[in-house]
């Protein structure tokens, strides 16, 4: 057994690391994919931090393979190269270490949060080692002398071919990947030795890439050892990082995402595939009424909820996930993921792609780089990036959450179908109409009498709304309308939108 004071002790340290470590007012963070670490510096100065986001998960910062065409059949820099890491060297085609440092602190400057991908299950696959001198074909030999890790620091070559044992998932090689033996102390040190660079450099903590697939056992012994976040960043002396871990159970795996709970947060993937199925109308809305741990998610606090991540997205879970493809199904299902309270909440904000080409790489020259994204006048994104973030729909919402902050849920109304609206106690309201017909409703809002602006049709400017205008009498109600024929099936007003 042991001591009660050893015991103690990562008690304290594991209850920080369930902390986002958010900046104060803030509570969004969004996935900039694949985004070049100058790129994402200049939009924490001129966007998220303006616009109240409270991070960014930015793709994994280490060197990896560079993975080319011919022979492989998915074309040029697959954007899944990024998970095929090599060194722990800060070297990738978002930027080097100095650009990645001055990234971090220049957001950090602005209140906004930089979680990376961290990928140290696996290293690269051998089969997609491209011009690295480090392995041999048949895998016998795995090498990998920039951190350095030889032959003897991973488990015995070894394929995952029954996913129902859990020996498997967690031994053997991820689609062929060499997987670590985290039981070694030297591996684990070489890892703590790379997540303290980074939060040397001032992230807030981490996305851990296939957790699944590591024991739990293991990954505390890697958290708990990497040290606390640098005060010259900001945050208060001993903050713990945060950790936030890729579990893909969505109820039927063999690898429990309660098993990661206890170590920090945890992706929801069940919430993802909810949410797509109710809002493409396999489900009405009403069903949402009890939406969070009665449908089987985890406890609020330990969920980092989404509508899509970079794979689901991709159709990786045939066609239940919701994209930015999917328009006004696909808005309507964030802002009700952004407006209630369950979870810690992340944005998906992606590069074009085609699902005939899922592997594509994000847009890049002749060259090989990363093309920056251009701002057009609307403010959206031009030369191939999506950047839901800058939807207005989306932002407008990332607003309305850090107003609300953590007023509860009340005044849940619905037709009984797909109509549905709910308070944020004193704070907010938001409506839904996801059916065919128009929504015409008296609603109790929760809010203080005045004549406040929807977020999602427009906002306040001066002393008028550039869209819809909600009338709260001093009971608390107001006339709630959405045509079914609207470009948004939302509307949500809080008290700062209050003329």
């Amino acid at each position: 057994m042991l001591p009660l004071v050893i015991l103690l002790s990562f008690s304290v340290v594991a209850q920080g690391q369930f902390d986002p470590n958010f900046a104060p007012k803030r509570n969004v963070i969004v996935h900039l994919f694949e985004w070049k670490w100058t790129d994402i510096a200049v939009e924490c100065e001129e966007f998220l931090g303006p616009k109240g986001f409270a991070g960014v998960q930015v793709s994994s910062p280490a060197e990896n393979a560079i993975v080319t065409d011919p022979p492989y059949p998915f074309g040029n820099r697959p954007w899944w190269e990024r998970y095929q890491i090599i060194s722990y060297k800060l070297k990738t085609r978002s930027g080097n270490a100095k650009e990645f440092a001055d990234m971090v602190r220049r957001c950090n400057d602005v209140g906004v949060r930089i979680y990376p991908d961290a990928v140290f299950n696996h290293m690269g696959s051998l089969a997609n080692m491209v011009g690295t001198g480090g392995s041999t074909a048949d895998g016998v030999e795995r090498s990998y002398p920039a951190v350095p890790y030889s032959a003897e620091d991973f488990h015995t070559s070894c394929l995952i071919e029954d996913w129902n044992d859990a020996a498997q998932v967690r031994n053997c090689g991820l689609f062929g990947a060499p997987d670590l033996n985290h039981t070694l102390e030297y591996v684990r040190e070489k890892i703590v030795e790379y997540l303290d660079h980074l939060v040397t450099l001032g992230v807030a903590g981490f996305r851990v890439d296939s957790a699944k697939h590591m024991w739990p056992s293991e990954l505390e012994l890697i958290y708990g050892k990497v040290r606390n976040l640098n005060t010259k960043h900001g945050f208060p002396e001993n903050t713990r990082p945060f950790f936030y871990q890729e579990v893909i159970d969505v109820g039927f795996d063999v690898v429990s995402k309660y098993e990661y709970t206890g170590l920090g947060a945890v992706t929801e993937f069940s919430a993802s595939y909810n949410l797509g199925h109710t809002f493409r109308g396999n489900d009405q809305l009403d069903a949402l009424a009890n939406w969070g741990v009665p449908w089987g998610f985890l406890p609020s606090n330990r969920a980092l909820v989404f509508v899509e991540n970079h794979d689901n997205e991709r159709g990786t879970s045939g066609d239940q996930i919701l994209t930015y493809k999917d328009g006004k199904p696909y808005r309507m299902a964030v802002a009700f993921n952004i407006a209630h309270p369950y979870g810690i909440t992340r944005i998906m904000s992606s590069f074009f792609f085609e699902f005939t080409n899922i592997d594509q790489s994000p847009p890049m020259d002749d060259n090989q780089d990363i093309i920056s994204r251009i701002i057009n006048p609307d403010g959206s994104c031009g030369n191939g990036w999506v950047c839901q973030h800058r939807w207005h729909q989306i932002y407008s919402m990332v607003r309305f959450k850090n107003v609300v902050k953590d007023a509860e849920l009340s005044n849940w109304w619905s037709n009984g179908n797909n109509q549905i609206a709910f308070a944020r106690s004193g704070r907010g309201f938001v409506a839904f109409n996801n059916e065919g017909s128009d929504m015409s409703v008296n609603l109790q809002t929760s809010l203080p009498a005045g004549t406040y602006c929807d977020v999602i049709s427009g906002g306040k400017d001066g002393a008028s709304c550039t869209g819809k205008s909600v009338v709260v009498q001093d009971d608390g109600t107001a006339d709630i309308v959405i045509g079914a024929a609207e470009d948004d099936g939302v509307l949500a007003i809080h008290l700062k939108e209050k003329l």
